[in-house]
């Protein structure tokens, strides 16, 4: 029922440790000093040395001017000592998400944000992943996308669409009773909670990537610690923290080497 997303991850990381070295960096640049993505990019440089990946922070200060960010991003675009690059999310509010985001070189985007990157979004490959991991088959299934948002939501419903029999997409204008035709419901959205268990239907499957702070806890979109979860059938669901997270970062290393030709 509890889909551990650290064991999905694992065998990623174990099968990326066959291919080849590739000798090239992946910078992260870090604007601000946000805690959070403090702790995201430790995971990642964690995977990086475990992999003999050269994991490059490129770190600026909230001061820096938009024009200078966008400048210092294509520079390491075109650095050929580097294979990826990624841009830690959220940017501090002063900045235009996506003007910043479309400085990246789309040959190096191992997120997969700009338009013309070569590589699947890395939601998309983890909802692939869990697919996988549950034999959940989506085919005949209604799916609903809780968000809308570039990283999550969108990419995924975009994705979704031809794949299955149904998509809905649910926000914050839309009615979640709907919520109880889908067979598989897909969180991207960062409210604790939002998204309760006896709003299901009994089988439905979830995959959450919600992300918030409760308390000075992690916790996701899907309110799993409700005595309710135990009694709600569900098929499965992705716990968070230790769910999609850990899934995500894999994805990005995967990325890294698909965009240096080791991987198709």
């Amino acid at each position: 029922m509890i889909i551990d997303g650290k064991a999905i991850a694992r065998k990623i990381i174990e099968e990326l440790k066959k291919l080849p070295k590739l000798g090239k960096a992946l910078a992260a640049v870090f604007v601000g000093d946000s805690a959070a993505s403090e702790s995201f990019l430790k995971q990642k440089r964690k995977i990086a040395e475990e992999l003999g990946i050269e994991f490059r922070l490129v770190r600026f200060s909230e001061l820096i001017s938009e024009a200078d960010l966008i400048k210092e991003i294509k520079t390491l675009g075109e650095n050929n000592e580097i294979g990826g690059i990624l841009i830690q999310l959220p940017l501090p509010g002063k900045f235009d998400r996506d003007r910043v985001l479309a400085a990246i070189n789309p040959a190096k985007d191992v997120d997969a944000l700009t338009a013309a990157a070569p590589v699947s979004a890395l939601a998309v490959e983890v909802v692939k992943d869990v697919l996988d991991a549950t034999r959940f088959a989506i085919s005949d299934a209604v799916v609903g996308v809780v968000g809308r948002g570039i990283l999550i939501g969108q990419p995924i419903a975009e994705w979704l669409s031809g794949r299955c029999r149904e998509v809905i997409i649910f926000h914050t204008q839309t009615d979640f009773t709907r919520l109880k035709d889908c067979d598989l419901v897909i969180i991207g959205v960062g409210k604790a909670g939002l998204v309760k268990p006896e709003m299901l239907q009994s089988g439905a499957g979830v995959i959450d990537f919600g992300f918030d702070v409760v308390d000075g806890k992690i916790a996701g979109g899907l309110d799993a610690s409700r005595s309710t979860i135990h009694d709600s059938r569900l098929t499965f669901y992705t716990p968070t923290p230790g769910g999609t997270g850990p899934i995500l970062v894999a994805e990005i290393f995967k990325n890294f080497y698909r965009l240096n030709g080791q991987l198709t």
